[in-house]
């Protein structure tokens, strides 16, 4: 075991002599390979980065739009059920004014799924993106 030991240290001796003894030129050549390699992760991870952040305020900016169109939408919805209710005082107005409500819900149920769904391709994107940066 100890004639075993010995010879793999030599083995390991030999191996660093042979790399002191390489020319400087391949070392020079072999650390600026490695810098070109980093610089170029480096890149990749600052392009991801923006990205990253690009979609991130599109994605809030979305929300915000969804917000504030849900709040129109709702305003909307009391006022035409006002106008409803003054121009018509008996019973027979609330049956119009359900129906624009259901109307109004189904627009904003089909804006909201659409913007959902943009969403959700823009998380997957970002999700891409984040698989792209930790394969690089």
């Amino acid at each position: 075991e100890v004639q075993k030991l010995n010879q793999q240290l030599e083995e390991k001796n030999g191996e660093i002599q042979q790399m002191i003894n390489q020319p400087p030129y391949e070392k020079e050549r072999e650390i600026l390979r490695l810098q070109k390699t980093l610089a170029e992760r480096e890149k990749a991870q600052a392009t991801s980065d923006v990205l990253c952040r690009s979609l991130t305020d599109e994605t809030h900016q979305l929300q915000r739009k969804l917000a504030s169109t849900a709040e129109m939408c709702q305003h909307l919805a009391k006022c035409l059920e006002e106008k409803q209710r003054k121009e018509k005082g008996n019973s027979d107005d609330q049956i119009p004014t359900e129906r624009s409500n259901q109307v109004f819900f189904q627009l904003l149920l089909c804006n909201e799924t659409s913007l959902q769904a943009l969403i959700c391709n823009l998380q997957e994107e970002n999700r891409m993106l984040k698989q792209k940066v930790a394969h690089v």
